[in-house]
């Protein structure tokens, strides 16, 4: 029965905003995303950094004990993304998320990735990894005391992934495609718009009555080469606005065996309701 007028004082500290319900403080090993974009390609990565705080990190008896499978950072396990496909440490790596696992050791590391799906870095120990890199340590001459990953030596179709901590520095090699994409993109912009492209911009032109002979150049260059018979449909329509009838109803028509042949009433029906409507205004 003691207790009673402490927990009501508590209470009534509480209805008065005088007890804080959380308390919030740093953490000890800080959250970090790293974006960085090599050649055409955007990777990202999120880890958290731990410090040395006056302990021993890689050693058989360290932090992180030589071959020992480590999450690569703190707290959970570290995501790496990669837009597009990549080569990481000479082996091929396709576009999506990973999660990054090492097993540190003397003189090199063995870098996992798996395919993401949570935080809990021990999930993964069991699974076959999608990549496996082995990479050698070197020996920095200055002392790192936040764990660091990060790029280095960024070129236009390479650099480095770089793991930093203490005095221990792994260099992984990283390549990415730009050269083909871009002359992919070259060859694509030279040839000229596309049969999409074409009609995207007579809908657009036709529809919001900007210019319909315009629009109908565009449409023709849509319908030159394979022609569809919603584009042709669309070709029909700026002929009608433009009050050239007897090209629109000759469309119409052409519109209809196309969209009879793919089984599209609906497209069939407009047509015949266009031509019985176009007919009468000749």
């Amino acid at each position: 029965m003691r207790k009673l007028p402490l927990l009501l004082t508590l209470l009534s500290l509480g209805s008065l905003g005088l007890v804080q319900a959380q308390i919030e403080t740093p953490a000890p090993s800080p959250a970090a995303e790293v974006e960085q974009v090599v050649g055409l390609t955007e990777i990202e990565i999120n880890y958290s950094r731990p410090g040395i705080k006056g302990r021993t990190i890689f050693a058989k008896d360290g932090l992180v004990p030589f071959g020992k499978m480590w999450r690569t950072g703190a707290n959970a396990a570290t995501q790496i993304s990669f837009d597009d496909d990549v080569v990481l440490g000479g082996k091929k790596v396709e576009e999506g998320e990973y999660a990054i696992l090492t097993k540190p050791m003397p003189e090199k590391w063995e870098i996992m990735l798996y395919p993401y799906e949570s935080g809990r870095w021990t999930s993964y120990m069991d699974q076959k990894p999608a990549v496996a890199i082995t990479a050698v340590t070197k020996s920095m001459p200055m002392r790192v005391e936040t764990f660091t990953i990060g790029f280095n030596n960024i070129e236009m179709e390479s650099a480095t992934l770089d793991f930093m901590w203490e005095n221990t520095l792994v260099s992984v090699p990283l390549e990415v495609e730009v050269k083909e994409r871009v002359l992919a993109d070259i060859e694509r912009v030279m040839s000229g718009p596309s049969q999409d492209e074409y009609y995207a911009a007579a809908s657009f032109l036709h529809e919001s009555g900007e210019d319909l002979e315009q629009a109908l150049e565009y449409v023709r260059l849509a319908n030159e080469t394979d022609p569809k018979f919603w584009q042709v449909r669309r070709e029909a329509l700026i002929l009608a606005d433009l009050g050239k009838y007897t090209a629109a109803i000759e469309k119409a028509k052409f519109s209809k065996e196309l969209a009879m042949k793919a089984n599209n009433d609906d497209y069939v029906r407009m047509n015949e309701k266009s031509i019985k409507e176009w007919m009468a205004k000749k």
